[in-house]
C-alpha cells in the first residue's frame, strides 16, 4: 500500500533527492477507527513535551483515548483518561515551552523576511522568529522564536495556567493563529491530516466519540510491521521551487500555512 498526501503542483518533479526519511524515535504513530495518523515530534522546539508525548505513548496510556472535543475549523482534542477534558497522567505538570531559542547553526528554512522578523521552518514545523540580525545582540547569540499553528500542527492542552499541560493534547484542522506564543507545540501531522479533519465534531463530542485505540512510537513496531515513512525535505529543492510558486501567486497573502509537506507510507 502507498500513501502520499500533500501533493501540490509544482514545476518541479519531487526526486529523491527531496525525500527525507524522520527518525522513527520521533514519529507518534496514531491508530485511529478513522485511520492512522503520523505525528512527526521536534525536540527542537519542545524537548521536554516532547519526551511526555513518548513516556505517555510508550506507556500505552494514549490507547483508547477518544477525541473529546473536535471543532471544524479548529483542532481535535485528545489524551485525557478521563475522555472529558479534566483529567490527566500521573506525572507532573509541565513548564511551557510556548517559545525556543534559535541560534545560527540550528537548523531553519527561511521562507518570509518582513526585515523585523523571519518565518519559515524546524523540520516540518512552521515557526516566526525575530531579525536574525538581533542574534548578534544576544546574552547567548539567539533569537526567540515560535511555531505558527497551522493545520497539522500538534499542540499541548492545559488549563489555565501556563505550566499546567500535562498530557492532554491537539491537533490542529485548521490555521490558528491566536494560538501563538500561548500553547506549547511540540510537532506536526506528516501523513494522516485527512484523518484529524474526518473526526466527529462536537464540544464535547456526543457519543460514539471517535478515539485513538493504539498509539506507538514508530521505532517501537516490528521492522516487519513498520510502515516506511518518509517527508519531502523542507531544506530541499522541491520544497524550495514551491514556496517561489507560491510567494509570486499569492504575494501579499503569502502564508508558511499554505505550504504543503508531500509524504508517503508504505
Amino acid at each position: 500500500d502507498k500513501h502520499v498526501t500533500g501533493v501540490q503542483t509544482c514545476a518541479l518533479p519531487i526526486s529523491a533527492q527531496d525525500w527525507r526519511t524522520p527518525n522513527p524515535d520521533d514519529v507518534m504513530v496514531i491508530d485511529t477507527n478513522k485511520g492512522v495518523v503520523f505525528v512527526e515530534l521536534s525536540p527542537a522546539i519542545a524537548p521536554t513535551h516532547v519526551e511526555r508525548i513518548k513516556t505517555l505513548t510508550r506507556q500505552g496510556f494514549y490507547d483508547g483515548r477518544s477525541f473529546f472535543r473536535v471543532i471544524d475549523v479548529f483542532m481535535a482534542q485528545t489524551g485525557d483518561p478521563l475522555d472529558s477534558g479534566a483529567g490527566g497522567s500521573d506525572l507532573p505538570d509541565m513548564t511551557a515551552e510556548f517559545t525556543f531559542r534559535r541560534g545560527a547553526a540550528d537548523p531553519f528554512v527561511a521562507v518570509s523576511d518582513s526585515g523585523s522578523s523571519q518565518t519559515g521552518f524546524v523540520g516540518v514545523v512552521p515557526v516566526m522568529t525575530q531579525s536574525p540580525m538581533l542574534m548578534a545582540m544576544t546574552a547567548d547569540n539567539k533569537i526567540t522564536a515560535w511555531p505558527l499553528f497551522c493545520p497539522g500542527v500538534a499542540g499541548m492542552a492545559r488549563g489555565s495556567e501556563e505550566d499546567s499541560a500535562n498530557s492532554q493534547f491537539f491537533l490542529m484542522r485548521q490555521a490558528y493563529p491566536s494560538l501563538e506564543r500561548r500553547y506549547t507545540a511540540f510537532g506536526r501531522v506528516v501523513a494522516g491530516l485527512e484523518v484529524v479533519r474526518a473526526l466527529k465534531v462536537g464540544e464535547p463530542v456526543t457519543p460514539p466519540q471517535d478515539m485513538m485505540v493504539r498509539a506507538r512510537m514508530l521505532a517501537d513496531i516490528p521492522e516487519a510491521e513498520r510502515p516506511a515513512l518518509r517527508v519531502v525535505d523542507t531544506a530541499g529543492p522541491w520544497f524550495a521551487t514551491q514556496v517561489a510558486q507560491m510567494r509570486a501567486e499569492d504575494g501579499a497573502d503569502f502564508s508558511a500555512c499554505n505550504l504543503k509537506i508531500p509524504s508517503e507510507v508504505k
